[in-house]
């Protein structure tokens, strides 16, 4: 019998009431790890219960000792890398170098949510009128809680929680239910970190138990990444019920390659980003767009680049891209490939309905290049998330901006060019958050935001640095006057 995982609330791990539970399945060879149990509301009530009552003492207590134990937590995190790594790839499917970059990103986020004694800080403003001053402090929210996605199970709960605990608030994870294994392991590093009991939990669970964190009236604040419907219905719920919200979405990622690109060194870091944990990242490159010259010696190495990729098991030496992460995911990918088809794209390189050996189970999709997408095509709007490049070509850069902003999506767009010029023009006018120049994968460091436009996000303040310290704090304005003789008044 596979272990069932437990939740932890209260500064302790407890077996989840939930009656069911789903399977945990390794997309490699499609192996059952483990069994998640569907937590109730019940069970988010115990958290949220457990929450409010550490919140009365976490929030006094000094940002510069709340700021500790995340110290401890980042030591811990590079002690574990290697076994949270193998976890992932387990898991989720990706490589080992995959995991432990998406490790050393949690890392960094940890990094610098250390520096909330500074980030955290107010501002004031002497005499704003004779004897008056005026004082703007930053104050936590109470409870929190983020719904993180299965495709970066180690690194997107870090993007929220070092900054909300930091900030003084108590904060609440809901892992994704396909891969809840990394986040158990991740949460017996923070129980060694020493958080005080109901400032850090975790609570599994699905689509009821996130609805259970959208109307609790205890729980001010929801993050969130995942697909725009989702995203969108999660905005809407919380809002409604009034809480922020920030929620990342979709993305369908256009890439430029301008004549006088570096043509190797292009399609290496393209067939990095488009194949790279098969193609399963909100920034991955899904299409791009040739300018004039650059189509026939782009076209020709990126389905080199694409055909000669090694897949299998992500642990296994060598392999450089794994499965995508259920037979439902392989078999909509696979139908989004034959639709690109229909709609008018030549199939370049496919990698549908092939084995690795050893793991003929697997979940696998070998990478696959279509040519000539039509830019209305239905194929061409889509969010695939699978390891499926589509082509276009422009004849000038003016027509290839034109059909990198014809889209709903906005998260990335990047260009490969040896053009100041073209670059910055690039930069000025294109609609995407996320902008790369010689980048196939344009992921802001932890001391950015990660930004996303359009139908790519939802909310107004993003993740990381800065923009999670105003997403977790609420300010609070004090104007205050002194008259030197009241005191002698008393």
């Amino acid at each position: 019998m596979n272990e069932r995982l437990q939740n932890f609330i209260n500064g302790g791990w407890i077996a989840s009431s939930a009656d069911v539970a789903l399977n945990v399945i390794n997309p490699a060879s499609a192996a059952v790890l483990a069994e998640v149990p569907l937590s109730p509301a019940a069970d988010v009530h115990q958290a949220v219960e457990a929450a409010e009552r550490a919140f009365v003492q976490w929030r006094r207590t000094p940002v510069v000792d709340r700021v500790q134990p995340l110290f401890k937590l980042k030591s811990l995190l590079e002690q574990h890398r290697d076994d949270l790594a193998l976890s992932i790839t387990d898991e989720c499917g990706k490589t080992l170098a995959e995991s432990k970059g998406e490790i050393q990103r949690a890392i960094e986020n940890v990094e610098t949510a250390c520096g909330m004694p500074m980030l955290m800080q107010g501002t004031n403003c002497e005499d704003i009128a004779t004897g008056i001053d005026e004082h703007m402090i930053r104050q936590p929210l109470g409870v929190v809680a983020a719904i993180t996605p299965f495709n970066f199970p180690g690194m997107i709960p870090f993007w929220f929680l070092p900054y909300a605990v930091a900030a003084g608030n108590c904060f609440i994870l809901k892992p994704s239910e396909r891969v809840p294994i990394t986040s158990q392991k991740i949460f017996g590093l923070i129980q060694t970190a020493g958080f005080p009991a109901g400032v850090v939990q975790l609570v599994n669970g699905g689509r009821d138990t996130v609805n259970a964190i959208l109307d609790h009236r205890g729980i001010r604040a929801i993050s969130f990444v995942g697909s725009t419907a989702t995203a969108r219905y999660i905005y809407s719920r919380a809002a409604a019920n009034g809480k922020r919200a920030q929620c990342q979405g979709g993305a369908k990622n256009p890439v430029i390659i301008m004549p006088d690109a570096e043509m190797e060194m292009t399609t290496r870091i393209l067939a990095d980003s488009a194949f790279g944990c098969a193609g399963q990242r909100c920034l991955a490159v899904s299409v791009a767009i040739t300018v004039g010259e650059a189509r026939n010696s782009f076209t020709e190495q990126i389905a080199a680049a694409a055909a000669s990729r090694k897949v299998g098991y992500g642990a296994a030496p060598g392999v450089e891209m794994g499965p995508v992460i259920s037979a439902e995911s392989k078999a909509r990918v696979e139908g989004l490939i034959a639709k690109g088809e229909q709609e008018g794209a030549r199939i370049l390189v496919d990698g549908r309905g092939r084995k690795v050996t050893g793991y003929e189970d697997g979940y696998f999709i070998l990478p696959t290049v279509l040519d000539s997408l039509p830019p209305r095509a239905e194929t061409a709007r889509t969010e695939i998330f699978g390891p499926v490049l589509s082509l276009m070509h422009a004849s000038t850069i003016e027509e290839a901006i034109a059909l990198v902003n014809d889209r709903s999506y906005g998260n990335m767009a990047c260009i490969f060019t040896g053009s100041g010029a073209d670059a910055r023009r690039f930069r000025y006018e294109v609609n995407a958050g996320n902008v790369g120049i010689n980048i196939g994968v344009a992921a802001p460091m932890s001391t950015f935001p990660f930004s996303g436009w359009g139908e790519s996000f939802f909310g107004d303040l993003h993740a990381q640095a800065h923009h999670a310290v105003e997403f977790y704090t609420q300010t609070k304005v004090v104007i205050e006057r002194w008259p030197k003789d009241w005191s002698r008044k008393f």
